[in-house]
Formats: C-alpha cells, sequence, structure tokens
C-alpha cells in the first residue's frame, strides 16, 4: 500500500447527531425524531451531503414532515455539537503515518455548508495532503463516482490505496472499484490491518 484514504465520521471524529438536536429540543425529543417510524434521519442527512443545500433540505422537511421542522433545524443550527471529540486513536496512526511519509486523504459524506467545522475543530485533518467533501462534489459513498474522485485526487492507482471507513456499504463499493477497504472498529484493530499491509504504525 503507498497511500491511505480516510472516513471522518466515527473514524476520526465521534459524531453523534443526537447531541446537536438535543441542543435545541431536548434529549426526549430528539430520541423521539431519531426513532421516529414516520422520519429518516439518515436519508434527511444524505441530501445535503449528496449536494443539497441546508435551505432545500429543511423545506423539504416543512413540506413531508411539518411535525418535525423544529427537529431537523436543530440538527443544523446546533451541528457543531454533533462533533464530540475525536475517535480514539485514529489520530495517532494519522500522525505516525504522516511522520513516516505516507499520503493520505479524507474521503467524508459531509455537507459543503457544514465540513467548514471539522477543519477548524480537528488539526489532524490538516495532516491530510487533500479532503473530497461528497456535499462539495455532489455525490456521497457508497456513489462510486465520489470513489472515482477521490483516486483521481490521490494521483495514484487504485490498488495502491487502502481504504478506511465504518460502514459495511462504503468499503464494498470501495473494493469494487479496486481499492483495498478496511472495515472500521477500533483503532487496534485497524493498526493491526495496517502493519498487515506493510504501513508504518
Amino acid at each position: 500500500m503507498r497511500g491511505v484514504i480516510w472516513d471522518f465520521g466515527n473514524v476520526l471524529i465521534d459524531w453523534q447527531p443526537r447531541a446537536a438536536i438535543a441542543a435545541g429540543v431536548g434529549d426526549d425529543e430528539a430520541d423521539r425524531f431519531l426513532t421516529a417510524e414516520d422520519f429518516d434521519f439518515t436519508a434527511y442527512n444524505l441530501g445535503p451531503d449528496s449536494g443539497l443545500t441546508w435551505d432545500e433540505a429543511e423545506a423539504g422537511v416543512r413540506r413531508t414532515h411539518p411535525h418535525w421542522v423544529p427537529h431537523a433545524l436543530a440538527y443544523h443550527e446546533h451541528f457543531e455539537r454533533s462533533l464530540v471529540g475525536e475517535v480514539p486513536g485514529t489520530a495517532d496512526l494519522v500522525r505516525e503515518l504522516r511522520a513516516a511519509g505516507v499520503p493520505q486523504w479524507g474521503l467524508t459524506n459531509w455537507s459543503h455548508e457544514l465540513y467548514p467545522h471539522a477543519p477548524r475543530l480537528f488539526d489532524v485533518l490538516g495532516l491530510l495532503d487533500d479532503v473530497v467533501v461528497s456535499g462539495t462534489e455532489g455525490f456521497a459513498k457508497p456513489d462510486p463516482a465520489i470513489f472515482e474522485i477521490a483516486v483521481a485526487r490521490a494521483g495514484l492507482p487504485a490498488e495502491d490505496l487502502v481504504f478506511v471507513d465504518d460502514k459495511e456499504q462504503n468499503v464494498a463499493a470501495a473494493i469494487e472499484l479496486g481499492l483495498d477497504g478496511i472495515l472500521f472498529t477500533g483503532a487496534e484493530e485497524l493498526r493491526v490491518a495496517f502493519r498487515q499491509r506493510g504501513l508504518p504504525v
């Protein structure tokens, strides 16, 4: 392996949307929203991750689920609260790879409007050579197009890149396109997987 592509949410950055929603509507209402049978928060969040503006996404909620508008607005308004810290141990791996001269990139499902919070709050992201943000590109994982953009940005053959993500469907999509893929379950397990691939950690 000659380079590493990192997912961010719950791999490098501990992302907990409930914390942002609860900051606006309270814990009980946040739980009710996230477990609602008539609203799919994951699908809603994928809209801005795929290039929608938040104005467009929130207008959709007003049309289809007006009773959930305060909850949806709370997530956007208090988004920074969802970024609760680094995932333990992975920043150390980024730093070790950087010190060893291994090139690294980010590939994150994140809205274009909200992504600036990430590099401001997490210095480790500054050690990456570049970051592909899905909301900026208009494609979100596991769409093959976003992986093609990331490989092109890296400037290396896909088979020379290892992609790390916490979602099986994203890892599978990367492998389908010729990258090596690792399903993230924890930093120590990832360290072992990197060593098995000859990466200097």
